[in-house]
């Protein structure tokens, strides 16, 4: 890779990303008033606990799809890639028998090496990020049904696997705020993620790949070579969401992951996230990822029907893109 200037790199709006985090907080805020008023039974501590728990798992997965997005691509993957990760920490850790630890390592290298994959078939044998993921979205689904025949794979003998997500490490050092693992896990890899774009040359690369990716390989960078890592970098971070929804789960179930991707691409976008690529935050995206599990859990708890929540989660995917057309039209 070719060294050059990269402070010269593009960044993104911070008044545009300030405004829509902003308007992304208030619309949270909104949420939760508005559920906790239609129902005494949305604002307890054991329901709070359920909704930062499934943000854990979503929110991972978003963080995941930042990254790709900023870069002006997509990742439609992420959700049967999130399956295979935890696949193959079952076949590492019960099929094999080996320490916790090798788990958590098949887990995150599973995902980068997935990741990589995909990268090198969107830069290297230039497939369109769409059609390139969604090839790669049906071989892990396929992948993941032939490894395991179809069947669950449970953790029952692995003592400690289930506190990875379901534990309460805070819990324990804080009673009376047993906030899940999974939850504290999340914010790690929120902080890591964050770190990543704001002070590394990775992290500028990101939104330079997205702002201009012609000016990023004139200037004699390897854009290839970037864009691979960066695609590695998501795969490793979706592994930790494979983690995290096996110990929640206590199993790897070989025929989830699908419609994963559809609701952590939507937390990407309302957290101000660019489609066009070029400008995003991670924490824009954390709080897209819990107004998403605020109104999945918010429906539930109001017994709205699962086909009208499905309803209602398509129309907010469609408000956010078209919020972000908005948005780049007034740039």
């Amino acid at each position: 890779m070719t060294a050059v200037d990269t402070t010269t790199a593009p960044r993104p709006s911070r008044r545009g990303t300030a405004h829509q985090k902003l308007l992304a907080f208030a619309s949270l805020i909104a949420l939760v008033i508005g559920f906790s008023l239609a129902s005494p039974n949305f604002f307890q501590v054991s329901n709070i606990m359920a909704i930062l728990q499934a943000t854990s798992v979503n929110g991972v997965l978003a963080i995941g799809a930042t990254l790709i997005i900023i870069t002006g691509g997509i990742d439609l993957s992420i959700g049967t890639l999130m399956t295979f990760c935890a696949v193959m920490t079952g076949v590492v850790l019960t099929w094999l028998g080996a320490p916790l630890i090798f788990g958590v390592v098949a887990a995150i290298g599973t995902g980068a090496l997935s990741g990589l994959v995909s990268g090198t078939f969107v830069a290297k044998m230039k497939i369109p990020p769409f059609i390139a993921t969604l090839g790669m979205m049906l071989i892990l689904k396929g992948l993941s049904l032939v490894v395991t025949g179809t069947r669950p794979i449970y953790f029952n003998d692995t003592p400690g696997f289930d506190l990875i997500s379901r534990g309460s490490l805070i819990g324990w050092v804080l009673p009376g705020f047993p906030v899940p693992n999974g939850v504290l896990i999340l914010f790690l890899v929120a902080g890591f993620a964050a770190w990543i774009l704001s002070r590394t040359v990775l992290g500028r690369y990101t939104f330079a790949l997205g702002s201009n990716e012609e000016a990023v390989r004139l200037s004699g960078v390897n854009a290839d070579a970037w864009k691979m890592a960066i695609y590695a970098l998501s795969g490793a971070i979706v592994g930790i969401g494979g983690l995290l929804i096996a110990s929640r789960l206590n199993s790897a179930q070989p025929a989830l992951g699908l419609g994963y991707e559809l609701e952590a691409i939507a937390a990407v976008v309302i957290g101000g996230t660019s489609l066009a690529g070029g400008r995003g935050t991670i924490l824009g995206t954390l709080i897209g990822a819990l107004i998403m599990a605020v109104l999945t859990n918010g429906l539930r708890v109001l017994s709205v029907a699962p086909e009208w929540q499905t309803v209602v989660t398509g129309g907010i995917i469609i408000v956010a893109v078209y919020a972000d057309q908005l948005r780049r039209g007034k740039t």
